[in-house]
């Protein structure tokens, strides 16, 4: 960033060239640059956007040009949210605080559900007027979708924890899934019969009925009839699978992609049947998302062996 804004053609903004700033703006862009903490921060009458080399994976594919823009311009997808904090900060001179804060940035070419601690601090010029603010952050996405997650999970258990018959544990299933609908905004299981079809056996965050939720899966129908063994098996486009309005669970927008995974009782060849589940279209399906629903399915295929097995 340093590099980034030796180059910059500071002259072609109301900022003015370098030469001419005040040594206060001097001071804390210094400050910024030096600092391995993620900030960003803005100054003049156009909250001209500044920030670290440690902000940059915040700023994503934005990256090439955010420096010297203004900041409603670069943070727009989130101005609501943080335009009357920044406002607030610049006319009353006190800082702000938030903590794990929601906020869906753009950052990778989708709107992302990400979760940020940050203080919005005032910053003054050479005669002590408020010019602008410094904005020290830390992520805690991952920390905050990973304990969501982990608590889904803990649910879950606890409630097959008490099942014995199958039809209970398949009533716990519901119930677990239930809860977990910021991360499956809908599930559905469905287990081979005597006839080898795939019937339905419980729905979460979906109405029977439902077109995403037929009763028997055949072929030519919304999901794919042919489940594999092992592994799982991606839908990326719901809108063409499935020609109906779908669950949105927690969110005010419905998933765009589901994953199947089989549902594996050890001692049989083939699974028994299929995990499906509609994923968070504010999050990207990478590794630990997969090992989720992954553990998920895991905990489903132990307590339905169990369940067998005691009957």
């Amino acid at each position: 960033m340093a590099s980034m804004m030796r180059d910059f053609d500071w002259a072609s903004t109301d900022l003015g060239p370098p030469g001419s700033w005040p040594q206060s703006l001097k001071t804390v862009v210094r400050i910024v640059l030096t600092s391995r903490y993620a900030m960003w921060m803005a100054w003049g009458p156009n909250l001209r956007f500044f920030c670290n080399d440690a902000y940059l994976p915040t700023v994503g594919i934005k990256r090439d040009w955010v420096l010297g823009s203004r900041s409603d311009k670069v943070w727009e997808e989130i101005w609501p949210d943080i335009g009357p904090r920044i406002e607030r900060v610049l006319s009353t001179g006190e800082a702000t605080w938030d903590e794990g804060l929601l906020l869906f940035l753009e950052r990778l070419g989708f709107p992302e559900e990400t979760y940020h601690t940050f203080s919005y601090s005032p910053l003054a010029d050479d005669d002590g007027r408020i010019s602008g603010m410094l904005c020290v952050v830390t992520e805690v996405t991952e920390r905050v979708v990973g304990e969501r997650r982990l608590a889904t999970l803990s649910e879950l258990a606890g409630r097959l924890a008490s099942a014995r018959a199958e039809s209970e544990v398949l009533d716990a299933i519901k119930e677990g899934m239930d809860a977990a609908d910021k991360d499956v905004p809908f599930s559905l299981l469905y287990l081979y019969d005597d006839q080898a079809a795939l019937r339905l056996a419980r729905g979460s965050g979906i109405e029977s009925g439902h077109p995403a939720s037929p009763a028997v899966i055949l072929p030519g129908g919304s999901w794919p009839h042919d489940i594999p063994d092992s592994g799982s098996l991606m839908v990326n486009d719901l809108s063409a699978a499935v020609e109906a309005p779908l669950p949105r669970g927690f969110w005010d927008k419905s998933p765009t992609q589901a994953v199947i995974l089989p549902i594996v009782v050890k001692g049989q060849e083939k699974p028994v049947g299929c995990l499906i589940c509609g994923l968070n279209p504010y999050r990207k399906y990478d590794e630990g998302y997969f090992s989720f629903i992954e553990l998920l399915a895991g905990q489903i295929s132990v307590s339905l062996a169990g369940a067998r097995a005691f009957e």
